[in-house]
């Protein structure tokens, strides 16, 4: 018995290396403005998987395992590319308005949201079917989409108007609106606080609104952060806020339950995406065409992965990787 038990481990970890994912890392979908494709990246090897060309100029990205699809704004291009996550490649390519932009799905995978910038609109998918489900008017600019886990709301940074609108997806109406900063941008739901993180690129902070008030959500504080927060994502274990600061070249990292800054990170190439998965944050450097790789508790940078020309990484970039 006592062989048996110590070689317990070694069988565990054996039938997990040959499943081929069992101990698996996510990856990373890129979008690169600059090459027009998307950069597949293996986070635990830091190993470029593919290059999936899309559209022209591709910003928006979100990664959803539960639809197994990845979504990919082409603003140049009029259009959103649909990636299956297994493939790797492109499926389809949906018509999107003027110029989509910001982008998030649903948490079951089932509904994909645009905001369509110079028309000003929301946009609305069945991600099953492709068929459009809504077109919903909005404000100057439409930025960031944040949609909320329940799945009945969704918010939009109106950029040009310095407020969010609060979407109702049965209804497909504008329930209203909330002032936040100067030119919002990026958006990002904390569903276990019950919080909207709106990031004002011209104010230069940060606008956390009380989600749980009814009829709308409600401004708790003003965070200052660098010049042009961009992106922000939650880290060691919803502990910790990063927010990319474009123009600082610089990453904030915020106190998540105190909502006080805490350090600044510097050396960064005009970051602007980011996302967070185990012990880790990835920074997206569109200047010098590479992941910051990052310990996400001490901030320290760990390593650097090359991307593609140009990269944003707008949007949830980060997913489990897929079963073979």
């Amino acid at each position: 018995m006592k062989r048996l038990a110590r070689a317990l481990p070694w069988l565990v970890w054996l039938l997990a290396a040959s499943t081929g994912g069992a101990l698996a890392a996510p990856l990373a979908w890129v979008t690169n403005q600059g090459s027009h494709d998307v950069s597949v990246i293996d986070l635990a090897t830091q190993r470029l998987l593919a290059t999936v060309p899309v559209g022209r100029s591709p910003a928006g990205v979100v990664a959803s395992a539960a639809a197994g699809r990845v979504f990919v704004s082409n603003p140049d291009s009029r259009t959103v590319s649909v990636i299956d996550m297994a493939r790797r490649q492109v499926v389809a390519t949906l018509p999107a308005g003027s110029g989509p932009v910001g982008i998030d799905a649903s948490a079951d995978g089932r509904r994909l949201y645009v905001a369509d910038w110079f028309a000003q609109r929301l946009l609305a998918w069945d991600t099953a079917t492709g068929l459009p489900l809504a077109s919903v008017p909005l404000g100057r600019a439409p930025a960031g989409v944040a949609a909320q886990a329940d799945g009945r709301t969704v918010y939009v940074a109106e950029r040009d108007e310095d407020r969010i609108a609060v979407v109702d997806t049965t209804t497909w109406q504008v329930r209203g609106h909330v002032a936040v900063g100067s030119h919002p941008f990026a958006l990002l739901h904390d569903a276990a606080r019950q919080r909207l993180y709106v990031l004002n690129v011209q104010s230069d902070d940060l606008t956390v609104l009380d989600t749980a008030a009814t009829p709308l959500p409600r401004p708790l504080a003003t965070v200052k952060t660098g010049k042009a927060p961009y992106g922000a994502a939650l880290a060691d274990g919803g502990a910790l806020l990063y927010v990319t600061n474009q123009h600082a070249d610089s990453v904030s990292v915020i106190d998540a339950a105190t909502l006080q800054p805490l350090r600044t990170l510097e050396g960064f190439g005009y970051p602007e995406g980011i996302a967070a998965f185990g012990d880790k944050v990835v920074v997206v450097n569109w200047m010098d065409d590479r992941l910051s790789v990052l310990d996400a508790r001490s901030g320290r940078t760990l390593h650097h992965i090359a991307t593609g020309r140009n990269p944003r990484g707008f949007g949830a970039f980060i997913a489990d990787a897929p079963p073979p």
